[in-house]
């Protein structure tokens, strides 16, 4: 079943064509990411499916519902971290998660969560005391406390580091587990390769890809690449016997081997071991998501 169908959905400011007509369905239980580049349209598209702004023609259906017409029939059900967010600096954590579980019909008892999103020695430190983790782990606990069935996460880890990040990504995958729908956007494609079931690609407001990670990189039909770097000069002829290989380039004493073969990376090992070359660096790069990203959005930087 589907838990977000949109339809046709257009967001227009004057001229400005930020939303321009974007059809697609999320399914229960998965997590659906939109990427794009500064300026694409998913913003705007998630806070149109949030009911935070009003779509200039379309249809938005969330678990059934419109956004505008029964909004807060739709609130009831759903969680939502938006890409910018602030508290009072003196408020304590308790206070919000006491504040905000007061808005709700139905709530979660706060204290677990906060056990599980290791936010439990905070409970009574404020706001402006937290660590930029701390207060997106703290969002992510706000816009749990409704038990929600559709949870919407925009820009969740942008600013973290990595190690954040990864538990960021943990913390995702465990809110799916327990049956949830997620929905979120990310500037980050390794995030979106790591999480998503599905991922739709977004620019100058419209859909110009939509399907699982693995099918869209499978569809750039790109090559594999194994670097490394050896002492000396080097016959690369070498290399263009090995099955699959498509085109050896040299800079100086670097190599890059490219081909589509699964056992490329073997085939360079063997063919250097037999020939006793020895090398050092070596590498190996597979096509990713950010690939497809580049190829269908262009490399030039957006404001």
């Amino acid at each position: 079943m589907n838990a977000i169908v949109i339809e046709n959905l257009r967001k227009r400011y004057g001229d400005v064509r930020a939303v321009d007509g974007v059809s697609f369905e999320v399914r229960q239980g998965e997590i659906f990411g939109m990427v794009g580049p500064n300026g694409a349209g998913k913003t705007t598209t998630i806070e149109c499916l949030e009911g935070l702004r009003n779509p200039t023609e379309g249809r938005i259906s969330i678990l059934g519902l419109d956004p505008q017409r029964q909004g807060r029939e739709l609130r009831e059900r759903i969680g939502v971290q938006l890409q910018q967010s602030s508290l009072p600096d003196r408020l304590k954590v308790r206070e919000a998660l006491e504040l905000f579980s007061a808005f709700y019909r139905r709530r979660a008892d706060w204290r677990p969560l906060i056990h599980e999103l290791g936010l439990e020695e905070k409970e009574r430190a404020t706001f402006g005391k937290l660590s930029g983790g701390q207060k997106q782990r703290l969002f992510i606990a706000l816009a749990l406390l409704n038990e929600p069935e559709i949870v919407f996460l925009d820009e969740l880890t942008t600013g973290l580091d990595p190690q954040a990040r990864r538990a960021m990504w943990d913390l995702v995958k465990s809110i799916r587990d327990k049956g949830r729908t997620v929905f979120l956007t990310t500037h980050y494609m390794e995030e979106a390769e790591e999480l998503c079931d599905r991922v739709a690609i977004i620019d100058h407001g419209r859909i110009v890809a939509l399907d699982t990670p693995r099918n869209l990189i499978a569809s750039l039909a790109a090559e594999n690449r194994v670097t490394f770097s050896v002492d000396g000069p080097l016959d690369v002829s070498l290399f263009r016997s090995i099955p699959g290989v498509s085109r050896v380039d040299q800079a100086g004493n670097g190599i890059a081997v490219f081909g589509r073969d699964d056992m490329l990376v073997v085939g360079v090992v063997m063919a250097l071991a037999s020939a006793k070359i020895r090398f050092r660096d070596l590498r190996t790069e597979q096509p990713s998501l950010e690939d497809v990203f580049l190829a269908l959005t262009g490399k030039e930087m957006r404001e």
